[in-house]
């Protein structure tokens, strides 16, 4: 008896949590005094709410290429501390690392350095030239496999804060195949806002402007790249664009930054202070000690917006942007790389918009379809199994209820497949209070009492319901893990339906019965 009221408070506690969270999403309530009691609703998705829908192509290549060229400065760096002298090493045309050793004599030893050292470097030759031996270098395997993999979750995870960081809620941003990323923005149908998040790369890198060139020379020597320098003019005079020349190997990238911040000199113009992490202000240390009274560009997204000359070595971790920004444009600059600079540029290689009218029509329909479900059901259990029938009714309508709780708890999404999971979790309700029934039945045929029946009805059920929801819960784990937007919330829906069923088939619809044998002295069951 006191299992029994426990199995019954147990179920009052549950049934007034999830109502708690479960009524402010049904119009009837959500507008009334109840429903302002609890400020979180069921987020819908893409597919039901409207919104932008993207898909990004990431340049892997590019990633490698910079992954090479930081490599080239360590190797560099590091022979140096052995005595071993290394010009410095580039990228070739067909993006390999190449570097001269101009003391043969030293090749040995450099070769040892790097099989110790540079694990990542697989040499791919080696030739005597009249400046030395010249080596040339690509990524290992693995290693080539490591940074694709490392790229592209730093591209999504850079995305998903970036994301974060403007207020866009239930983002649902995923790799796919061909070093692609899908991004989904529910809710956002203004096609510049997402442009202002996710369209500015923010791909920042450091390089050595070439003051001995012409820029406007036709052709340009080996190692050297035009770029486009934006001079922001005074007076409220429009800006314009003139060209640079700058080494064709950058410095360093803005993968290392920590943290961002807009801020003010002395003539209150706007600028953007940076801080890096301790390899990146080492770094920026070796590279502005080695570059001292040359000029160093700041190149943002492919476009030049500040040159300075590099008057000492620069430590401490720290430096700054310039570029006559205005304020609001020095503040998203700051969110873009606080939220993370990506690791390589991307571009948009698919843009759809999804209009609320259609999603408008898709929750009518999911409606209409789920209250004929309910419907029938809940017309036809009274009819074949009487007051059991009845029982399973309120046991269909809590297992809904908690649906709708535990969307609402876990910020889960709702979506169109999502919608098809709550008119299944319906059948599968029905679905294990017919077993039970059908078990009680099959104990009152062999001459069982009430009591009896019941007991051992359920006892048997148990066993059957839970093996194949078991079964349909690994279904679920599997679609969540490895689907897209749409399907991940099917895969959520079905799974908290299924656990929301078995919780009320067979704990509270058993502590509802056993209470009605308490009731009736155990004699009399209508099933």
């Amino acid at each position: 008896m006191k299992a029994l009221r426990l199995r019954l408070a147990l179920s009052l506690v549950v049934l007034v949590t999830v109502l708690m969270y479960a009524l402010p999403n049904i119009p009837l309530f959500g507008d009334s005094p109840l429903g302002s009691l609890m400020t979180d609703r069921i987020n819908l998705g893409l597919d039901l709410k409207g919104g932008m829908n993207r898909t990004l192509g990431v340049d892997v290549e590019k990633a490698l290429q910079n992954t090479l060229t930081v490599t080239g400065q360590d190797l560099r760096e590091r022979a140096g501390r052995d005595k071993i002298t290394v010009m410095k090493p580039r990228i070739n045309a067909e993006g390999r690392l190449e570097a001269v050793l101009p003391r043969i004599d030293q090749a040995q030893a450099f070769e040892e350095l790097v099989a110790k050292y540079f694990t990542s470097l697989s040499q791919v030759s080696a030739a005597d030239t009249a400046n030395g031996r010249a080596y040339t270098f690509e990524l290992s395997g693995p290693a080539r496999a490591e940074t694709e993999q490392m790229t592209m979750e730093q591209v999504v995870r850079t995305i998903r804060n970036r994301i974060d960081q403007f207020g866009v809620a239930e983002p649902d941003i995923r790799k796919q195949s061909d070093n692609q990323v899908q991004v989904q923005l529910p809710g956002m149908t203004d096609s510049e806002r997402a442009i202002q998040i996710i369209g500015q790369t923010a791909h920042l890198e450091f390089r050595l402007v070439r003051d001995d060139v012409d820029p406007n020379a036709m052709m340009l020597p080996a190692g050297t790249v035009r770029f486009p320098m934006v001079v922001k003019g005074r007076n409220g005079a429009p800006e314009t664009e003139t060209t640079i020349i700058l080494d064709g190997e950058a410095l360093m990238g803005g993968e290392d930054i920590t943290n961002a911040r807009p801020a003010f000199n002395e003539f209150g113009q706007a600028y953007v202070g940076l801080e890096f992490n301790n390899r990146g202000a080492n770094n920026f240390e070796r590279i502005t000690g080695d570059n001292i009274k040359k000029r160093m560009a700041i190149v943002l997204d492919g476009k030049v917006y500040s040159a300075p000359v590099i008057q000492d070595r620069i430590g401490g971790g720290r430096a700054s942007i310039t570029g006559s920004f205005t304020t609001e444009e020095a503040q998203d600059l700051a969110i873009v790389l606080r939220a993370g600079s990506l690791p390589t540029p991307v571009s948009i290689l698919e843009e759809r918009t999804v209009g609320p009218s259609l999603g408008r029509e898709s929750i009518e329909s999911g409606i209409n379809a789920s209250l004929v479900g309910a419907a029938a059901v809940i017309v036809i259990m009274p009819l074949y199994y009487g007051i059991s029938g009845i029982i399973a009714d309120f046991m269909l309508a809590f297992t809904l209820l908690i649906l709708m709780a535990g969307m609402t708890f876990f910020g889960a999404t709702l979506t169109l497949p999502g919608i098809a999971g709550v008119v299944l979790t319906i059948g599968m309700s029905v679905d294990a209070n017919v077993l039970i029934f059908e078990r009680i039945r099959e104990e009152l045929k062999k001459g069982q009492t009430a009591l009896e029946a019941v007991q051992a009805g359920f006892s048997r059920a148990t066993v059957a319901i839970t093996d194949s929801n078991l079964t349909t819960l690994i279904t679920a784990a599997i679609l969540y893990q490895f689907g897209t937007g749409p399907i991940r919330g099917f895969a959520v829906t079905l799974s908290l339906g299924i656990l929301a069923s078995m919780f009320t088939a067979i704990f509270v619809s058993r502590a509802i019965f056993e209470t009605w044998m308490s009731r009736t002295g155990g004699r009399k069951i209508s099933v």
